[in-house]
């Protein structure tokens, strides 16, 4: 059954075999080369992995900082159908991280779909064909069924208009753009920021700098990192016995699972945890009033991320770091000059400032239906629907996009999810030969709706602190305000109530 201007009911439209798909997939992370993996499960072979840099991997192939590893547990950070289980300890440094990742492509056969050092400059929609034209930096143009953006969140670096930085006559360069041919060794090194990152680099470059000055806007909350050395014994029951890595998932998944309700409303919850964080603070810094004092956080626990580290405090105990409270009015030629008049001599300066989090699909252009513009769209407040999906712009879907991060929680196991909706979709074009499904505008004003109300009870609106989760009119747009098993639940199909069908 459909209408005169080619629309359709979802469930009339069930002819099997009817269309072929190809699908353009973009970025080579967990994200991209999970996708990869369902497709072919799935029997969609013809797809494409778009990947800007020269391997896969993602994040894990970008970031090469001293000391960069996950802060979710090894084998909840892996795909249920890739479980680890070579893992070293239990969470796992970047090198194994991106091994595991390499090792994936390999495992299922996915290099023949990759097209690594080709950055997806547009993908353009032609509403009559209901394809997509991909155009790439290797000046390829090709057509395609399906797109699907798996970017992430954390790509694009941030680095903070400070006056006076192109002045600086030392290196001077981003954490997620190591400068590996830079030896920080004997220099004195100034850290502009304190998030997840720096947490992790400024203890190594403390032990090789002759100096480090950490420049801290607002202190972060740290829990003790539960880390420990997986032994060989281990590793071998681990890889002979399966169901030991799925009962490790399933218990760090249960604990994490329940931190989400702290996050999005259990004040009760978060309040214990909050007192685990200010015991772990002062036993560790307890010796120094005013470093204890710049060390704690003026916001409720969970506005920002909270950060898991056992060396972070005992760093700011060395002789030769300083922490520092009082702002930057300018960077020098040589230094950092802050706002209370005092210069400080850096050799060198690091940005430990995270990333543009809202550039779900940044630097690349998509053009939807009648010319629209998606990143203007999302300029001011990013949106999709579970993330994946925008009116006007069909069989098009984003993967760890808008309202789909973590206050407590895996992406992958975020992603898993995505998959199941997006492979409904193609299942339900390919058996109906439709040409495309678009999102209903009700739908996603429903869903804009839902998450605003849903996120005014989280500690990410009222923890008291601004941060990355939030645009700039304080609206929740990268968190997921509910549990994930809520989420793995609406995503495991494709509600054909929702889109528009059309032949």
């Amino acid at each position: 059954m459909s209408s005169s201007n080619g629309t359709a009911t979802i469930e009339t439209a069930s002819r099997p075999g009817t269309r072929l798909l190809k699908v353009a997939v973009v970025g080579a992370g967990f994200g991209g080369l999970g996708m990869g993996i369902r497709l072919k499960q799935e029997g969609f072979y013809d797809f494409t992995i778009f990947e800007r840099g020269p391997s896969v991997g993602g994040v894990w192939r970008a970031n090469t900082y001293p000391g960069a590893a996950c802060d979710v547990p090894s084998h909840l950070y892996s795909l249920s159908f890739a479980p680890g289980h070579r893992w070293s300890r239990r969470y796992a440094p970047q090198a194994e991280i991106l091994e595991y990742l390499n090792g994936v492509a390999d495992e299922f056969g996915l290099r023949p779909h990759l097209k690594l050092n080709t950055a997806v400059e547009s993908a353009v929609f032609d509403e009559s064909s209901g394809t997509w034209e991909v155009r790439a930096s290797d000046g390829s143009s090709e057509r395609f069924d399906a797109v699907v953006t798996a970017c992430g969140q954390l790509t694009n670096p941030e680095v903070p208009q400070i006056a006076g930085a192109e002045d600086f006559e030392g290196a001077i360069f981003h954490s997620a753009e190591w400068d590996h041919d830079h030896d920080l060794g004997g220099e004195r090194v100034a850290v502009i920021g304190t998030g997840a990152s720096a947490i992790q680099f400024v203890p190594p470059v403390a032990d090789i700098a002759s100096h480090l000055d950490i420049y801290q806007r607002s202190a972060p909350w740290i829990l003790p990192k539960n880390d420990r050395a997986y032994p060989e014994w281990e590793r071998k029951l681990m890889k002979r016995f399966p169901l030991r890595v799925a009962a490790a998932r399933a218990g760090q998944f249960s604990i994490f699972e329940l931190f989400t309700y702290g996050f999005t409303g259990a004040d009760r919850l978060m309040d214990t945890i909050s007192k685990v964080a200010d015991a772990y603070r002062r036993k560790e810094l307890g010796d120094d009033p005013e470093l204890l004092a710049k060390a704690t956080p003026t916001y409720k626990m969970g506005c920002k991320r909270v950060l898991v580290t056992n060396d972070w405090y005992s760093t700011l105990m060395r002789a030769d770091v300083d922490l520092h409270t009082d702002g930057i009015e300018r960077i020098t030629a040589t230094g950092v000059l802050a706002n209370d008049g005092t210069e400080r001599p850096a050799d060198a300066i690091v940005w430990g400032t995270g990333f543009r989090s809202h550039d779900f699909v940044a630097p690349m252009d998509v053009t939807g239906i009648g010319g629209a513009d998606l990143n203007e769209q999302w300029a001011e407040r990013p949106e999709a629907y579970l993330g994946m999906a925008v009116t006007g712009f069909p069989n098009f879907f984003v993967l760890y996009g808008p309202n789909t991060n973590h206050g407590s929680g895996s992406v992958p196991y975020t992603l898993e999810s995505q998959f199941n909706f997006a492979i409904d979709a193609f299942k339900r074009l390919r058996a109906g030969g439709l040409r495309y499904l678009d999102l209903k505008p009700e739908t996603q004003m429903r869903w804009r709706e839902e998450m605003a109300e849903r996120s005014v009870p989280t500690r990410w609106t009222q923890g008291g602190c601004h941060s990355w989760y939030l645009n700039g009119e304080g609206v929740n747009t990268n968190n997921w305000p509910g549990p994930w098993l809520e989420f793995h639940r609406r995503t495991r199909r494709l509600d054909p109530a929702e889109f528009d069908a059309v032949r």
